[in-house]
């Protein structure tokens, strides 16, 4: 019988997040127990992390390692990044002989996917940063003082505006090859969800987003 151990995690930012609460979570591993996995299954345990501090205090996710390790049991997760945000870590427990684990919403992905995955996730990340420290640079060189309740939504918008744009040319290079093959809009959307390619705010892809994410890209070059 395959054994599996289930962790989530969310901060207390993103308890309430669509995509990213226990909920969501809860709904993508009964997906996966239901449709991907062998059968029987059995299920020894669930541990959740709730956190406000560093990524790296995580005590419940210790205590599911430690009863994987001993037990053999699969540790399973919604999404790659409840494991870690990091792909040093990620790294790390693909190569605990010890330790197996299953990502809910990439069902089929074997450890190099996950790897590429994990690694790519993080270059986003350090991109949007870079983006979006810019963006602020420029405000702030145009005299845009960042202090203010209005100061304040201005720098917000500017965010925004940073992130969406990093966004949309990491995932260009997905999108924009399909949309030159004469895939509609509708099909890019299914095949990022099924690449496991998540929303901005984690969700799944819609045929409009699609179209936001192209319509940015045309605009930012000209």
């Amino acid at each position: 019988m395959q054994h599996y151990i289930i962790y989530r995690r969310v901060s207390t930012k993103e308890q309430g997040r669509s995509g990213l609460g226990l909920d969501a979570q809860d709904r993508d591993i009964s997906i996966f127990l239901e449709r991907f996995s062998p059968v029987p299954y059995g299920l020894l345990g669930t541990y959740t992390d709730i956190l406000s501090g560093a990524d790296s205090d995580r005590p419940e996710l210790a205590k599911a390692l430690d009863l994987a390790r001993k037990t053999g049991a699969t540790l399973l997760v919604s999404k790659l990044d409840r494991l870690s945000r990091k792909v040093s870590v990620v790294a790390a427990l693909m190569e605990d002989k010890r330790v197996t684990f299953r990502v809910a919403q990439m069902p089929n992905a074997d450890n190099f996917q996950l790897h590429i995955y994990a690694a790519l996730a993080e270059q986003e990340r350090e991109f949007i940063s870079a983006r979006t420290k810019a963006a602020l640079a420029e405000a702030k060189a145009r005299g845009i003082k960042l202090g203010g309740l209005r100061d304040k939504t201005m720098k917000r918008n500017e965010v925004v505006k940073a992130n969406a744009a990093a966004r949309a040319e990491k995932v260009a290079g997905l999108i924009v090859p399909l949309r030159e093959a004469g895939k509609p809009l509708r099909k890019i959307a299914e095949h990022l969800n099924n690449a496991g390619v998540a929303t901005a705010r984690g969700g799944q892809w819609q045929a409009s987003q699609v179209k936001r994410v192209l319509d940015r890209l045309a605009s930012s070059a000209h």
